[in-house]
């Protein structure tokens, strides 16, 4: 590889670096990936909420459109990983492809996994907690905090399948964005190379286990205020609960972004471009 090229990596170049990074992460200090996992739930978090406020009044916009403005908006997330540098339990679903090579073991890959989704979730809930304590909810004389309710409460009334899926569908398209980063050189490239894949699945629904870790809890919390409360359209429905988060949303999700950013990116990518290197 020329170190002074402008030029994009190559997938195989692509392939090789984030195999290289799968190992660094596994073997980094657990006190410094719990740092930048909690960077990274606060990151997408206030992704999360940028994206309520801008899609909170559609006014005469046409569904689409809004759904895509959305998507730009919740892309702030995924840029401050990338360029300020956390640790994404979605993203690091790519560390796969260093264990199938068998540079890392599958206890380290569990013991990666299992700290970054715990540190992004407690990150993301901080972020929901600084939000509900900010009265940024009451914008709008409480419309913003009733959108917030309304996303939840849409959020927990998917079916199993339906999450499970649409978690597939998701992180398929997050693997991408962190895979088309490591195409890039510069920073420039990184927020670009986000832009397209990000907007493309926050605008076709798709589930993000980490996102909803701020969205749910959001809209639990925002159901408490009085004036948020009066100035929901639609009662929420019972589902819109701690089990139904963590049942009807979470768990699917979660699992579905396991297969869909593991197998369908990490896996295929691994078997195109680094299976031949094993194997001449």
């Amino acid at each position: 590889m020329d170190p002074f090229s402008i030029d994009a990596y190559r997938p195989e170049e692509i392939a090789n670096r984030i195999q290289k990074l799968g190992v660094v992460k596994s073997r980094n200090d657990p006190l410094r990936v719990l740092a930048l996992s909690l960077l990274a739930g606060a990151f997408i978090a206030l992704g999360a909420a940028l994206f309520t406020v801008v899609t909170h009044d559609a006014g005469e916009l046409a569904s689409g459109i809004l759904r895509l403005i959305g998507g730009l908006a919740f892309c702030l997330g995924l840029v401050l990983v990338v360029v300020a540098g956390a640790e994404l339990f979605t993203g690091n679903n790519l560390i796969v492809m260093a264990y199938v090579d068998g540079q890392v073991t599958l206890k380290q890959l569990l013991k990666n996994w299992s700290l970054v989704y715990i540190g992004n979730f407690i990150g993301a809930l901080g972020i929901m907690v600084l939000i509900y304590f900010s009265g940024h909810w009451q914008m709008g004389n409480g419309a913003v905090g009733a959108h917030a309710v309304m996303i939840a409460d849409a959020k927990v009334n998917l079916t199993w399948m339906e999450a499970f899926s649409r978690g597939i569908l998701c992180n398929i398209l997050v693997c991408l964005a962190v895979w088309l980063c490591y195409a890039g050189r510069s920073a420039t490239d990184k927020i670009l190379a986000v832009l397209f894949p990000i907007t493309a699945f926050v605008a076709l629904g798709f589930e993000h286990s980490v996102a909803n870790m701020f969205f749910i809890p959001a809209g639990l919390m925002a159901q408490t205020d009085a004036l948020i409360a009066a100035t929901m359209a639609v009662p929420v429905s019972e589902q819109l609960s701690i089990s139904g988060f963590l049942w009807h949303n979470l768990i699917p999700v979660t699992l579905g972004n396991i297969i869909g950013g593991s197998v369908f990116v990490g896996l295929f990518y691994w078997f195109i471009y680094l299976r031949k290197q094993k194997n001449p």
